[in-house]
């Protein structure tokens, strides 16, 4: 295949990703990295450029989030450093990494993810509720933790991390799923800036491949966060989880030669 049929490839499905990953508070992560890879994209270059279209799509779905008042920033901005600092150690340190290891990292990866997606098919609708008043000193303290940890795996995978950041404010913050998934893209555009600051201290970006892309994502996630104010996401996220499950499947024919 050649170069310029595969970046139109590569193109297109980030702008399909961004549309879709928007609607629920993610940047798509879990899927420009694989997609990138089997498209023949090296390990560096897919999860480098991973990582600036989760920026581009986060940016431009959280300002849709902004105007609808759907963000809540004081706990994004305790999330912020923790998830920086994870960040940026992984995307500095992913150099180092076989890349048949990132490649195993992310067929784990993309068989959690996917099954969570599409559990929530069958998960009972909770009742809303509203903002918590204020978080508990314990709380603060997860919330540093687990901006670490998730920071560290973005930048390592070139992943966003809302995946686990969404669940993670509505089940144990307690927070309303549409904030946690408007404040998720504030977070993610922390973690995505680290991430990129850690990859280019080791390496150089296709940059005709991030321009190109990064147009898509941008219209793409801010049409997919406007849709999500009126539609049920529910089957379209169990949907995506059976098509990581394909990429998985993919990426294990890529291991096993």
């Amino acid at each position: 295949m050649e170069i310029n049929s595969t970046l139109i490839m590569a193109v297109a499905f980030a702008f399909l990703i961004a549309f879709v990953f928007s609607m629920f508070g993610q940047g798509g992560g879990s899927v420009y990295s694989p997609l990138l890879l089997l498209l023949g994209f090296t390990a560096m270059i897919s999860t480098s450029t991973s990582l600036v279209l989760n920026l581009i799509t986060s940016l431009a779905a959280g300002y849709i989030f902004y105007r609808k008042k759907m963000i809540d920033y004081k706990v994004s901005l305790i999330f912020a450093p923790g998830i920086s600092i994870g960040a940026f150690a992984g995307g500095a340190l992913s150099k180092s990494f076989d890349t048949t290891i990132l490649l195993w990292l992310f067929v784990v990866f993309l068989l959690v993810v996917g099954a969570r997606m599409i559990y929530s098919y069958w998960e009972k609708d909770k009742s809303e509720q509203a903002v918590p008043a204020s978080l508990s000193a314990g709380k603060y303290v997860l919330i540093a933790l687990v901006g670490l940890a998730v920071g560290f795996i973005a930048g390592l995978l070139g992943v966003g991390g809302g995946i686990l950041i969404v669940p993670f404010m509505v089940y144990v913050l307690k927070y309303p799923t549409k904030i946690a998934a408007g404040s998720s893209h504030l977070i993610i555009s922390f973690s995505a800036l680290a991430g990129i600051l850690g990859h280019m201290t080791s390496h150089r970006f296709d940059l005709p491949l991030v321009l190109a892309a990064g147009v898509a994502v941008l219209i793409g996630g801010n049409l997919g966060a406007r849709v999500s104010m009126k539609v049920n996401t529910k089957l379209i996220k169990a949907g995506l989880g059976l098509i990581m499950w394909a990429f998985v499947v993919q990426l294990l024919f890529k291991l096993l030669g």
